[in-house]
């Protein structure tokens, strides 16, 4: 049997390719993955020069996880006051000086690879696609793949005028295609939320979406059509069955405009995760790297806050988490949680998908014996449920009644744009359920319910909240800088929910 020429296609999506390279540490080392062709288009041509010089892909995650936004940034001060004339608004300056030092990058590596890869440009002067094998590579071919119009200047390289090639393409299965591959493995990060937004900074993007998305979904359609046709026993368009594997996420990441250094540091975190979970239900198997080679796990930073929580509960297996004082004649109870939330690693705190940390204090309910220990719990900030912009925090607290009898606090916050109650019942309203047992998440919709109603803060209590923040850390400045980027990841994802009609994905 023929062994299938693969082909990785890493599809551009400006800064959120940052997700991209967490995939590529899940698919080249955790799953030792290898590719016949690799593909790059758009922001997933610096991936794909990392991938050309031999760069592991921890390694290329890692460039992602450590890049400080600001680095590349260079406004374009010359052709500013020009307005609406300028060439553009930034140039690559900060990318040449900065950042592709930064990685390492080294254009006699890329250029002796003896991996077939492609890099895409669009020659305006030409009116054409140009894919670049990596031999013929240097740092201007790579600026040209990026020159996204109006934000950075166009590249003229040998007479002619290159731009980034997202509106003809940002990922390009021809090419792969082309070169006999029989399996493509997709990775894709621009948006495909299909939500039109008002703006034009959102048009802008938007349109490239709508190219981009286009485009992809020409090519699915042809592949699919072929494919069926072989089967049948007919000759496809390709002559040959083509086998795609689409790894698309939606990633809480702005294409251009970010600031937050955390930022990327999450998106890689979230591709490392997508990517593994991806793995697992296509049946390939992967090894994880080990957590104590990770960067940023000497001397954690460490914070903890306290809140409370008063509403009632209803008893009955059919009791609803509504706050209403009384729920069809059953009975009920006053519930009241004090706890305090300790975050044991900052570092990881804020790049795990999950932002878990830990829960103590006690739960406060006459009908169930009183006051009442946490024995453990947890608590997780923010989860993605389904998407960035619909968003929930978690609590699980596990303690005993008066009689011993084992129960399970189970809560959470909706955080939604679609909600229409606004940010402060979003985030102050805990709906809960105490369920028979000390039930574990992936167990609880056929747990016995117990109980069920809602706790939320009060304005006084918030403020007193706000009073309790402790950090523990090596220095003054560091708990400073501890405190300020939790702040700012619980800004930065309010952002994400109630701000997108303002700019798609908090800069912060």
């Amino acid at each position: 049997m023929t062994t299938p020429r693969r082909s990785l296609v890493l599809a551009g999506g400006g800064l959120k390719v940052a997700f991209q390279a967490g995939v590529l540490q899940v698919l080249l080392d955790e799953a030792e993955l290898r590719f016949d062709h690799v593909d790059g288009a758009s922001g997933g041509v610096f991936n794909l020069a990392m991938y050309c010089q031999g760069m592991s892909g921890r390694r290329i995650a890692d460039n992602w996880r450590t890049l400080s936004p600001l680095k590349g940034v260079s406004p374009n001060w010359r052709e500013l006051p020009k307005g609406p004339y300028a060439r553009s608004l930034f140039t690559m300056d900060g990318y040449r000086r900065h950042v592709f030092p930064g990685w390492g990058l080294d254009w006699e590596k890329i250029r002796a690879t003896d991996r077939e890869a492609t890099f895409n440009l669009y020659d305006f002067t030409s009116n054409e696609l140009e894919p670049v094998p990596a031999s013929r590579m240097d740092e201007d071919r790579l600026c040209a793949g990026v020159a996204l119009p109006m934000w950075f200047p166009s590249v003229v390289l040998d007479g002619k005028t290159y731009i980034d090639p997202v509106y003809l393409t940002d990922g390009n299965v021809e090419e792969a295609i082309r070169r006999g591959c029989d399996e493509l493995w997709i990775v894709w990060t621009v948006s495909r939320r299909g939500r039109w937004r008002d703006g034009f900074v959102a048009h802008y993007f938007q349109i490239i979406e709508a190219a981009a998305n286009g485009q992809l979904q020409h090519w699915l359609r042809r592949i699919e059509a072929s494919n069926a046709a072989e089967r049948e026993g007919g000759r496809g368009e390709f002559g040959r069955v083509i086998d795609v594997r689409l790894l698309s996420a939606e990633v809480p990441l702005n294409y251009l405009i970010n600031v937050g250094r955390d930022r990327f540091a999450q998106a890689v975190e979230l591709g490392v995760h997508h990517a593994r979970r991806w793995c697992t239900a296509q049946g390939i198997p992967w090894r994880p790297v080990p957590l104590e080679d990770r960067p940023g796990t000497d001397r954690p930073a460490r914070l903890r806050f306290s809140e409370r929580m008063v509403g009632r509960v209803a008893f009955g297996a059919h009791a609803t988490e509504e706050p209403s004082p009384g729920q069809g004649g059953a009975a009920t109870a006053d519930l009241v949680l004090h706890l305090t939330v300790e975050v044991a690693d900052m570092d990881r705190f804020l790049v795990d998908p999950d932002h878990e940390a830990a829960l103590r204090g006690e739960i406060v309910c006459q009908e169930l014996g009183g006051r009442l220990p946490v024995e453990r719990g947890t608590f997780q900030l923010f989860v993605q449920r389904p998407d960035p912009a619909h968003l929930q925090m978690c609590y699980r607290l596990f303690f005993s009644d008066r009689a011993g009898h084992r129960l399970t606090l189970s809560g959470h916050k909706d955080v939604d744009e679609d909600s229409r109650r606004g940010v402060w019942k979003d985030t102050s309203v805990l709906h809960t359920r105490i369920l028979r047992g000390h039930v574990d998440a992936d167990a609880e919709s056929g747990a016995e319910q117990v109980a069920a109603g809602a706790v939320h803060i009060r304005p006084a209590d918030f403020l007193k909240q706000l009073t309790t923040f402790r950090v523990e850390a090596a220095t003054l400045p560091g708990r400073i800088t501890t405190l300020g980027r939790f702040g700012q990841f619980f800004a930065g994802k309010l952002w994400d929910v109630y701000a997108q009609d303002v700019l798609p994905w908090s800069p912060l």
